[in-house]
């Protein structure tokens, strides 16, 4: 039998959210029912839902979900009824990429969870009036009171968190820690760039104030983030609307440039002039995503000192051991993840996307 719930469904590209009633399908056996308690807000789900994506609409958009499993299908047995999840990306599990670790890298990752909105074989996971619509968004489609979600998208999690306090490790922060932690991997003395300090930026702060790394610099045009930055591990900041991006992180790094960089703007001019303020053997990582097909213009020679350039998704992070960790930073208070969060129940989901588009919410995290 279908599980009746209320979801956030975007009608078509560019529409608001719209909370409606929907019917989940039966979990299959590698499924499971979560009661979802808290969804962070991105904005790929707002790219999604402009319409820059296509993913089939009228959908359910959500990708930062946390939980209680409340049933599971015949082949689950990461979790059980009872358990306290933290959503996240879902992968086959068996390409060469998933079986090395690195399942953000999957063969499928892009059907099954950004353009797919449905199941590998084909089905729908949520229906209205018996008609389907696109789900499975990142193997769970948490803008929904109970979601549908894949084996592969669940991380079992300490019951002692609040889960609201851990919805964006599914995305956000794990991208932002992953960038430092898992591709940067800062020697001792290096110097690291973070442009941009929205959610994942500043997951990139606050990593890179836990490595060897000794001078932390926070780039963005907003005064508030910039303080806060501070407040969270860095030891620079830089208003990139008062000053040259170039003149200032030379002058930081005694014209040696950045060891590591960590884009996510999404704008090419931006990783230009980080790619520009690297070091020899340097590295710059690239979170930020503008419009698909969008290309930047390098310095050929400029790159031959040994820079490298490097593309990320979702931290590149096996979330069954990387999002307990973090949940265990975030518990004793070495992962300030509160200090992002603004917190909107679940019927205001369209105020939170405003607020989030004014700049006033760095992460909003949505509450059942």
């Amino acid at each position: 039998m279908s599980i009746p719930t209320r979801a956030a469904v975007v009608e078509s590209g560019g529409a608001s959210f719209t909370l409606s009633g929907v019917e989940l399908d039966e979990p299959g056996p590698h499924e499971a029912v979560v009661r979802m308690v808290a969804a962070g807000l991105c904005h790929t789900d707002l790219g999604v839902a402009s319409g820059g994506l296509p993913f089939p609409l009228p959908g359910v958009l959500g990708h930062e979900g946390a939980g209680v499993v409340e049933a599971v299908g015949t082949a689950v047995t990461g979790v059980a009824p009872g358990d306290h999840v933290v959503l996240s990306f879902t992968s086959c599990g068996d390409c060469r990429n998933c079986r090395a670790g690195h399942p953000a890298y999957c063969a499928t990752w892009l059907p099954l969870n950004l353009i797919g909105g449905r199941r590998a074989d084909g089905t729908a996971t949520i229906s209205r009036d018996g008609e389907a619509l696109g789900g499975h968004f990142f193997g769970q489609s948490s803008f929904a009171e109970r979601a549908l979600v894949d084996e592969r998208s669940l991380v079992r999690v300490d019951p002692e968190v609040p889960l609201a306090s851990i919805a964006p490790l599914g995305c956000g922060v794990q991208t932002g820690v992953g960038a430092v932690w898992n591709v940067l991997q800062p020697d001792t003395g290096a110097t690291i760039v973070v442009l941009g300090a929205g959610a994942v930026g500043l997951s990139a702060v606050m990593a890179a104030a836990m490595t060897p790394a000794t001078t932390v610099v926070a780039v963005d045009r907003v005064a508030e983030r910039l303080a806060l930055a501070e407040e969270l591990g860095a030891t620079h900041t830089v208003d990139a609307g008062a000053c040259d991006l170039g003149e200032a992180l030379a002058a930081i790094t005694g014209g040696h440039g950045a060891d590591g960089v960590v884009e996510t703007t999404g704008n090419v001019g931006v990783l230009r002039q980080g790619v520009d303020a690297l070091a020899a053997r340097g590295t710059l990582v690239v979170v930020g995503a503008p419009p698909f097909g969008t290309e930047v213009a390098l310095d050929v020679n400029g790159l031959l000192g040994g820079k490298r350039v490097v593309g990320l998704t979702l931290g590149d992070a096996e979330t069954q051991t990387f999002v307990p960790a973090l949940v265990a930073l975030v518990k004793e208070g070495r992962l300030p993840l509160h200090r992002l969060i603004s917190t909107y129940p679940f019927a205001d989901i369209d105020q939170a996307v405003r607020d989030m588009g004014a700049g006033k919410a760095i992460k909003p995290v949505l509450t059942f």
